[in-house]
C-alpha cells in the first residue's frame, strides 16, 4: 500500500462559528457537530481567533480510491504506530484516509511504516 507525505504543516482546532472557516483551501477538513466546530488545515490558513487550536502536525495519506468494502487498513496503521508510542489523528474522506502525527514523531512514523512494507512518497 502507497503512502504518500504532505507537505504542509497542519493544525487542528475549535471554531467559533463555521465562518471562520475558509473552505476554498486545500486540505481543509470541516466538521460540525452537537458540540463543536472543527477545522484541520495547513497552519498557515488557521484562523487566529479559535477557542483552541493545537499546531505541529504533518500528514501522509493513503494513495488511490479506497473501496467501502476494504476492511482493516487504519487498524492495521494504527496499531503499528501505537505499538511505537505514536498518536496519530485520522481524517477519512470519501476516498481515502489522512494520518496526521504529531511533527516531532513524523519521521519515525513513516520509517515504522516503510519497514513493515508500506510504500512511501512524496
Amino acid at each position: 500500500m502507497e503512502l504518500k507525505i504532505l507537505k504542509q504543516d497542519f493544525s487542528i482546532g475549535k471554531l467559533y462559528d463555521v465562518s471562520q472557516a475558509d473552505l476554498q483551501n486545500e486540505f481543509c477538513f470541516f466538521a460540525k457537530t452537537d458540540q463543536e466546530n472543527s477545522l484541520v488545515c495547513p497552519t498557515e490558513f488557521m484562523p487566529d481567533d479559535m477557542i483552541e487550536r493545537e499546531d505541529g502536525w504533518r500528514a501522509f495519506r493513503i494513495q488511490g480510491i479506497l473501496d467501502f468494502s476494504l476492511i482493516g487498513i487504519l487498524a492495521e496503521i494504527s496499531s503499528l504506530l501505537a505499538d511505537h508510542k505514536i498518536g496519530i489523528f485520522v481524517i477519512s474522506t470519501y476516498n481515502t484516509d489522512y494520518i496526521l502525527t504529531k511533527a516531532e514523531n513524523f519521521e519515525r512514523a513513516v520509517r515504522v511504516l516503510a519497514d513493515h512494507g508500506y510504500e512511501i512518497t512524496h
